[in-house]
């Protein structure tokens, strides 16, 4: 039971994840996050289609010999969104590593510095934390004061 919430709770912070993470060619180098954001959201729209008209196919044919194969390929074009958020999930509970959570520091300093309020700075960041960071200084901060970073 609690493996089946951890998956729950991983796809709900998938799902924040992936609105929360500015989506700034800026930070394409930098992070997956982009790439993996467009490919979800991509097949979020696409596969249930794709798993739709892949069986209906073979349903019109009437070609049931291929029925058990076309719905584990059904099922699995449905998975690779949730795959996505998944991933999204567990990348937004994963701690920085010391050189981001430094970088998180600073931003998170200078965001308060030029007088916008923000929750307390976090001990040990996680993406998540990161992702509020960079989306509030990219709404927030001056280009000028960005360049240093990117």
């Amino acid at each position: 039971m609690s493996n089946k919430a951890g998956i729950i709770h991983s796809l709900r912070d998938g799902q924040k994840y992936m609105d929360t993470w500015p989506i700034r060619k800026e930070l394409n180098l930098l992070f997956p996050e982009t790439r993996i954001i467009k490919a979800t959201r991509f097949g979020i729209k696409v596969m249930p289609a794709i798993a739709a008209i892949s069986v209906l196919t073979q349903m019109s044919f009437q070609n049931m010999q291929a029925m058990p194969q076309t719905v584990v390929m059904a099922l699995f074009a449905i998975s690779l969104p949730l795959q996505g958020i998944w991933w999204l999930g567990s990348r937004a509970n994963t701690q920085l590593p010391p050189s981001l959570a430094g970088w998180y520091r600073e931003l998170h300093q200078k965001i308060i510095e030029t007088g916008f309020a923000l929750e307390p700075v976090k001990s040990k960041p996680r993406y998540k934390e990161l992702a509020l960071v960079l989306n509030r200084a990219f709404r927030q901060l001056d280009k000028t004061v960005l360049e240093r970073w990117f």
